[in-house]
């Protein structure tokens, strides 16, 4: 149950203000058919952080030890400094995409969600906790409590919390699973 609930924490706060965030905002607003979009970012965010801890979990079992905890230590704690850099909304990948809206929403959170720090941090749950399917659920479960809110109100979310306290937040999270992997790391 820790990596469900830590994955769903971590992701669901590093989640506000992040570009796909943004992208959610952008769909609804030009599409206007929340459905349709919520059940995109869900099938896009299943797949991809499906992927991302798939590839965090099978690294972790071939690579192991000590060095290897902190560097996934050190790895959290580089997302703690990428959590307090402010993204920008991504609207040409919506506008690239051909199709439903569905479709549309799939294609361009699968393809917005690459490299993003949410998926660097599945794949980083998913070595520190060897958990691939509670991992995976835990993620998309705080991707979808970001993410839904955000197609359902908009822009209107933005103006009541501050991104800025988010993200000082996030990183606070994940510099403190970054420095408890190494402390734990260094103490065996």
């Amino acid at each position: 149950m820790e990596a469900l609930l830590v994955s769903t924490g971590v992701v669901a706060i590093a989640e506000i203000g992040d570009k796909t965030q943004l992208l959610a905002m952008v769909l609804a607003a030009r599409f206007r058919r929340p459905v349709p979009i919520i059940l995109g970012i869900f099938v896009a965010t299943l797949l991809n952080h499906a992927v991302a801890a798939g590839v965090g979990y099978y690294i972790a079992q071939w690579l192991s030890g000590r060095l290897f905890q902190v560097v996934v230590g050190l790895a959290f704690m580089g997302m703690a400094g990428w959590a307090l850099i402010p993204d920008k909304e991504d609207e040409d990948a919506a506008a690239k995409s051909h199709g439903g809206v569905f479709l549309t929403t799939l294609v361009a959170f699968f393809l917005v969600e690459i490299g993003d720090k949410t998926q660097i941090a599945t794949s980083l749950l998913a070595a520190r906790f060897h958990q691939l399917v509670w991992v995976t659920a835990g993620t998309t479960l705080g991707m979808m409590l970001a993410n839904v809110p955000a197609v359902l109100l908009g822009e209107a979310a933005t103006k009541v919390i501050s991104l800025k306290l988010v993200r000082i937040i996030a990183a606070s999270i994940f510099g403190l699973i970054g420095l408890s992997v190494v402390v734990a790391a260094l103490l065996r």
